[in-house]
This record gives structure tokens, C-alpha cells and sequence, in this order.
């Protein structure tokens, strides 16, 4: 489910969830949601009960990939000819009894006129718990080094995203490109959230520079978990991902990391991490919301 509103008990209730990311994608779309499945049911052997997969992770990224791999999603449930990577993700989720956010794919509109960069979560018992599309598109131009324009082929979604685990607390969830814009964490933290997942492929030229970087900063800013997770880099395909999933912690210390190759990465989630943080170093109580707005307080749309 869906919601609003905070209180403590969501941060206690994080403790001892078990994050996991990473895993390679190819141009054959069946072969990537074998793949999926067999890292998932992998990482829930190993004790992961919260199990994250990439952007994109059932198709190659790049808007000359979208319309051929996207996929309708409304109605929900979608059958399995519209859907077969929601339906994968539903037995995935089902099978391992974990909560899994499964990372994002390319969705259709019914109507065949838009297309979504789109992420699905589902519950231990594969019901879908919440979509998320992504927000703010990848529209970049660094002269030379690389130009992309999701929005040629992309619309945007149009609200933020904010799910309820019930032995855990809320988490957010948002993809990619929406990490650079912290009003949407800062909302999600105040809201409750123990933990900001991010499925993301940034590149070889902004990877280096500001995936970690990022992921820090918005785990400092709201002292939560950032987790962000990345397809495996492939040389030989179009877009070369960063790579580099990873998880911080609430005072901004990365607690595991990939190299930019296939790898599952494990944490530990405490909420006991949080309330350390935020009793150490108390921001939370020392806003100046007389000097300036509290954004999670205004007019914030959790709705398409």
C-alpha cells in the first residue's frame, strides 16, 4: 500500500531488513527475467528478505530500446502476453516470500501513446504493492562526452512513491535521474521512510563523478539508507552503465559496494542506525522552518 504520515515506531521497525542489488542485462528479454529470477531466489538463500533489481533489468537501455520492450501494465493485474516481466516479478516475489522492487522496465500506455520508464513492487506474496514511474527524465547534453534524451521517447510519472512494509516501516522508491533531486527524499524521509531505493544506470562519464556522491548526500540529508542498484556494465552494448550498487547508512557510510561486474551486495538495515544518527547529530530538531518552507508540507502529489 500507499501512504502518508510518520511516527518513530516506522524507524524501530526497520531493523534487521536485508537489502540486495545487481545483475546483468542482455537484448534477449526472456533470457533477462531467467537471469533475474535466479539472482533473486540467490540473494533470498542468502537470508535477503528486501531484494532490489536494476533499471531497466529486463531489457537493453536506450530510447531505441523502449518501444520495443515495453510492456502494458493497466489494467492491473496485466495478463502475461502484456506482461510477462510483471508476472515473472510476481511469481519471483512469491516464490521466495520476499518484498521485491523490481527495478524498472519500459511500460506502455493502453492506448499505445506514451511510454514510462516504470518500477513495480510486489509483496511477499506477489501482489503488487505500488508503482512508481520515473519523474524526472534523463535529458543531459555534456559536450563531448555524452548526450541522452529520455523525454524523446519518455513521458513522465507524476507522483512521488511511498510503500508500507508491514514488519519494516515505509521505504521510497524512485529511479534514476529522480535522485538528483533531494526535495523528493527529503519528502519521503519526513514522511517516515527507514530507507530511499533508487534503481539507477548512470554512465561512465557521470558515475564516476556523482553515483556515490548522490547516494551519500541524500543519506546525510535525511540520515536514512540509500540503497541504489545498477545493471552490471557491458562493453559491448550501446550504453555503459557505472555499475557500482551500494548501499549507505544514515550518516552517510557506504556499507557495501560492487565493482562495476554482476555482484550481489547484503546489508543489514538497523533503525536503531537512525535514531543514533538523527540523536547525534540533530537536524531533525533544528530546521528553521520559520526561515524557510518545509517542503514535505506542501502540495505533494502521491497519485497519478
Amino acid at each position: 500500500m500507499e501512504g502518508t504520515g510518520g511516527t518513530r515506531d516506522d524507524i524501530r521497525k526497520a531493523k534487521l531488513s536485508r537489502f540486495r542489488a545487481s545483475s546483468t542485462v542482455c537484448p534477449d528479454k526472456s533470457q533477462n527475467l531467467t537471469h533475474a529470477s535466479d539472482k533473486v531466489h540467490e540473494a533470498a538463500s542468502a537470508g535477503a528478505q528486501i531484494i532490489v533489481l536494476p533499471e531497466c533489468f529486463n531489457s537493453p537501455y536506450g530510447c531505441d530500446y523502449f518501444p520495443s520492450y515495453a510492456e502494458t501494465l493497466l489494467p492491473s493485474p496485466p495478463t502475461a502476453e502484456q506482461s510477462p516481466s510483471f508476472q515473472a516479478l510476481s511469481r519471483m516475489a512469491a516464490s521466495t516470500q520476499t518484498y521485491l522492487i523490481g527495478g524498472s522496465i519500459p511500460e506502455r500506455a493502453p492506448d499505445g501513446g506514451k511510454y514510462y520508464n516504470t518500477s513495480l513492487t510486489f509483496s511477499r506474496a506477489g501482489a503488487l504493492l505500488a508503482t512508481h514511474r520515473k519523474i524526472h527524465l534523463f535529458d543531459i547534453d555534456i559536450p563531448g562526452k555524452i548526450t541522452f534524451r529520455e523525454s524523446e521517447v519518455l513521458s513522465p510519472g507524476n507522483k512521488l512513491t511511498i510503500i508500507d512494509l508491514p514488519e519494516y516501516g515505509k521505504i521510497a522508491v524512485a529511479i534514476c535521474y529522480d535522485i538528483r533531486f533531494p526535495e523528493l527524499a527529503m519528502i519521503a524521509a519526513r514522511q517516515g521512510c527507514f530507507a530511499l531505493v533508487y534503481p539507477g544506470a548512470f554512465n561512465t562519464t557521470t558515475g564516476p563523478l556523482h553515483w556515490e556522491l548522490q547516494g551519500r548526500a541524500r543519506a546525510v540529508d535525511n540520515q536514512c539508507y540509500v540503497a541504489m542498484c545498477s545493471p552490471a556494465r557491458d562493453i559491448s552494448a550501446s550504453y555503459h552503465a557505472w555499475g557500482h550498487s551500494l548501499i549507505a547508512d544514515p550518516m552517510a557510510a557506504v556499507l557495501c559496494e560492487a565493482e562495476e561486474g554482476e555482484e550481489i551486495v547484503y546489508a543489514v538495515l538497523d533503525g536503531a542506525k537512525i535514531e543514533a544518527a538523527r540523536k547525534g547529530i540533530p537536524v531533525y530538531d533544528q530546521r528553521r522552518f520559520d526561515v524557510y518552507p518545509d517542503v514535505s508540507k506542501g502540495e505533494v502529489r502521491y497519485e497519478e
